[in-house]
């Protein structure tokens, strides 16, 4: 997979969408913060638009934001059992009989609790980045289709991932938050300033991000 061209393409695709456009930079801007309006306009820059779209239909782009927020929980519910697991396993008794001198309420205890933990995290650390890169691939099917329900369609996800290659979609997703995370931290070195130069791309980083993993998506042809 050519992780420059992606890298390429998408940069070109925000710069055009926001350079020289001040109206829409400003429209976008105001956008970031009624957040639900960046994600809907996300979810046309992901469906394949090109040029970068305008901002047009507002209310539709709130609900597209809302559609989106809403797919990306719901991926996110397991992560979100792993991560309260470790910590109600150590208050589970370890037997529901009691044995004089103890106490009937002791949980798993310290170095049982602490293993479990462990355990956990890496089932976490594995499920996060399968249930990352599936629900990348299932907001990019419902930008392209409009169904919510194309992306729930777990089967054709794993399909269309699978053309394209999990570790081929794990490198270029790490890839992406790399550049994403350096831009940020350099901007972040800057007093003052580099608050507000990171506030203003803001937009910029949301358009860069959805172009790129529309490109990954269009890397393989996606099951009908």
């Amino acid at each position: 997979m050519d992780y420059m061209r992606l890298l390429s393409e998408s940069f070109d695709y925000a710069k055009d969408a926001i350079w020289g456009k001040w109206a829409r930079w400003l429209l976008l801007l105001i956008s970031t913060i009624i957040f639900p309006l960046i994600y809907g306009y996300t979810v046309r820059v992901m469906s394949g638009a090109k040029p970068a779209p305008e901002l047009e239909g507002w209310v539709g782009l709130f609900i597209d934001g809302i559609k989106l927020l809403v797919i990306t929980i719901v991926y996110a519910i397991p992560l979100m059992i792993l991560t309260i697991l470790p910590f109600a396993l150590y208050f589970i008794p370890v037997s529901a009989t009691t044995t004089p001198g103890t106490d009937s309420a002791s949980g798993l205890g310290p170095e049982l609790g602490i293993f479990i933990a462990l355990a956990i995290f890496a089932i976490f650390i594995v499920a996060a980045i399968i249930i990352g890169i599936l629900s990348t691939f299932a907001v990019v099917r419902f930008s392209r289709t409009g169904s919510m329900g194309e992306a729930f369609r777990i089967r054709t996800l794993l399909t269309h991932i699978g053309r394209i290659g999990w570790l081929n979609i794990f490198i270029a997703l790490l890839v992406m938050g790399i550049v994403i995370a350096i831009a940020e931290f350099v901007l972040m070195l800057i007093p003052i300033l580099g608050l507000i130069l990171l506030f203003l791309l803001t937009p910029a980083f949301s358009i860069f991000s959805a172009r790129y993993v529309a490109l990954l998506y269009e890397s393989a042809p996606a099951p009908a």
